[in-house]
């Protein structure tokens, strides 16, 4: 049984019924959000040695929080099983601490943890709702996004919650494309590496330029299918299961796996004409046609890439966002975790780069 799977019966088995007992009038919402390779569905018997178990987080208002967090995270260690479906539900070997701070608690000795949803969306996203500004937009790395709106809701009696993660469940429009132009930008930028460094016998260079590559036509296959992509655990894993994945997958591995730079550089350009036409095919930069060919005089193979970073551009409607500098979100500009794992940090980060 998967994690989810395990949470979501350890909610409406356990914790609901007792729930209902001792404090039937709790408007509450019940939901596994946060962290855990569970939330994705990538759990394995692996994942079961940390941060794995029935464990459920119970979202309340602030008043209510006040009048029953701590006393029903105290009350349920005295009743709690030691077990639930052959699993212990005590914090097994994890590196995460129970829940503990403003509008937050849990023990260690069991999983049910007692929320409120300001406190979980200042902890996850330094945000204080969802009304939000381009730059905060673009401040928030999507490994943060896809943990707040991944995982599952088991229950909502009020609908916050659950109206919360809709509301962030993917970028707005213009934030979108202007991601799009970005990525497009990162790829213009070393596109004709690949085969330079080949000309030159650089092959390792070659190489790892075209492994960069590969990741950025990744990352905007993501964007393209309107996906947050996961962190780098999960990312290969999580891209497989997208619909360009399948006609994207056999390029990449040819481009990894190429022993010569013209036949890399091949590989890589056929997967941005791809990318190109699916963008073509949902209505971005139809002005714009996708062609390939040499980098000016020299002969590597390469998209029109400058052409597209425009196409996309001219798609966006907010002034504010059509004159930024095409710089990119914050997560497009670092995957330092230190910095996306720290949404505070974030939010100042992408104010001061775009300062």
């Amino acid at each position: 049984m998967q994690g989810i799977e395990l949470s979501r019966r350890f909610y409406g088995e356990i914790v609901r019924p007792w729930l209902n007992a001792v404090a039937p009038e709790l408007s509450h919402a019940a939901a596994l959000i946060g962290y855990g390779s569970e939330l994705l569905g990538f759990d394995d018997e692996t994942s079961r040695d940390h941060n794995w178990g029935p464990r459920v987080h119970i979202f309340v208002t602030r008043d209510a929080f006040g009048t029953y967090g701590h006393r029903l995270v105290r009350d349920f260690t005295a009743i709690a099983p030691t077990e639930f479906l052959g699993e212990p539900i005590g914090w097994r070997n994890r590196p995460h601490p129970a829940a503990s701070g403003d509008g937050a608690v849990g023990a260690i000795e069991h999983g049910l943890e007692i929320h409120t949803t300001e406190a979980t969306l200042r902890r996850m996203l330094a945000i204080d709702g969802v009304n939000l500004n381009s730059l905060q937009w673009l401040g928030l790395p999507e490994q943060r996004l896809l943990a707040f709106t991944s995982g599952a809701v088991f229950h909502d009696d009020d609908k916050r919650l659950t109206q919360l993660r809709e509301a962030l469940a993917y970028f707005p429009n213009d934030i979108w494309l202007y991601k799009i132009a970005c990525q497009w930008r990162r790829i213009a930028e070393e596109q004709a590496f690949v085969g330079r460094a080949g000309q030159v016998g650089d092959d390792l260079g070659s190489r790892v330029i075209a492994a960069r590559l590969v990741r950025d036509i990744m990352r905007m296959s993501f964007l393209l299918e309107r996906r947050y992509a996961p962190y780098s655990k999960w990312f290969g894993s999580a891209f497989s299961k997208l619909p360009l994945a399948a006609s994207l997958s056999p390029l990449l591995e040819q481009a990894l796996s190429a022993q010569a730079w013209e036949e890399r550089g091949n590989a890589l350009a056929a997967a941005y004409m791809l990318l190109a036409r699916r963008q073509l095919a949902d209505g971005i930069g139809a002005s714009s046609e996708p062609v390939l060919g040499p980098y000016h005089e020299r002969p590597f193979t390469t998209i029109n890439a400058d052409d597209l970073v425009a196409a996309s551009l001219a798609g966006i409607e907010d002034p504010t966002i059509k004159a930024l500098p095409v710089t990119g979100a914050l997560d497009q500009v670092t995957d330092l975790t230190p910095v996306l794992e720290d949404p505070a940090a974030a939010q100042r980060m992408m104010a001061a780069l775009m300062a």
